[in-house]
């Protein structure tokens, strides 16, 4: 995926998403449910009930686009939180689309010798 260009907010709705929706649906529950404006510009993630399958939904000044992965193994890291909002930056969204633990990404390289 194309990186998102710089100072664009992420933004994850908390809680599971009907993976059934489209553009339409999407940016009906980023302006109901999460209380902002789909054509911002901003990223919006949204993830299905299994784990497995994201979504995001963002503006790219001409039109909505729509990103969709399935992971085969594991599933995607998500808030706890049945409902609202989380933000991420860029860099943690990327680690989310990869698989990784965004919240607390473990340092695998230590240095050996200090100086």
């Amino acid at each position: 995926m194309i990186g998102p260009p710089p100072g664009v907010r992420v933004w994850l709705a908390a809680g599971p998403t009907d993976m059934r929706q489209g553009f339409d649906g999407l940016a009906r529950l980023v302006q109901e449910v999460l209380g902002r404006d789909p054509f911002s510009g901003h990223v919006f993630a949204f993830r299905g009930r299994r784990g497995h399958l994201v979504k995001l939904l963002f503006w790219d000044g001409q039109g909505l686009c729509l990103y969709a992965k399935r992971l085969e193994r594991g599933k995607f890291v998500w808030p706890a939180a049945q409902g609202g909002v989380v933000s991420l930056t860029p860099a943690q969204l990327s680690m989310l689309l990869e698989g990784i633990d965004w919240r607390m990404p473990a340092w695998t390289a230590r240095p050996e010798v200090a100086g």
